[in-house]
């Protein structure tokens, strides 16, 4: 199974969308699946629900940073190639989708932490289920181009 489709999968199985593609990404990062979801927790809803940046594009690239980051303070080169590759990523997320901001996405303003239940007209309603999908199928592409050093 490509990783957009285990991507949405998961999110349609209750993940936020951040958790959605850190989980998707497992495989290839190493992370367990556990520590991937907690890891992502945080960001889903635009982060923690104030609709900010969308939470599969927050996904991604924390699986971009894993892959492809930097660890070393001070190191300016690789610090911009990765920053480059980071609006790399969201330039294409935002071209394929028309944003990268949650509440943009789906036209709503932030609202309470509490989640809104996981319902079949939940789902009809929002777009995330394809947010995952796109977002996922943008690092692949990236990543099957450029294969991670390890």
């Amino acid at each position: 199974m490509d990783h957009g489709t285990k991507a949405a999968e998961l999110f349609l199985n209750g993940y936020n969308c951040a958790q959605a593609i850190a989980v998707a990404f497992s495989d290839i990062t190493g992370l367990d699946n556990h520590f991937s979801a907690r890891m992502a927790s945080s960001f889903g809803g635009g982060m923690g629900r104030m609709r900010e940046v969308c939470g599969a594009v927050s996904g991604m690239l924390m699986v971009a940073g894993l892959l492809y980051g930097y660890d070393t303070p001070g190191d300016d080169v690789n610090k911009k190639a990765h920053y480059t590759l980071v609006q790399e990523l969201a330039g294409k997320f935002l071209e394929q989708t028309g944003s990268i901001i949650c509440r943009e996405i789906l036209k709503n303003p932030p609202s309470d932490p509490a989640p809104s239940p996981r319902t079949a007209e939940y789902y009809a309603q929002r777009p995330c289920a394809r947010m995952v999908f796109t977002a996922a199928q943008i690092l692949d592409e990236y990543i099957t181009n450029h294969p991670p050093v390890k």
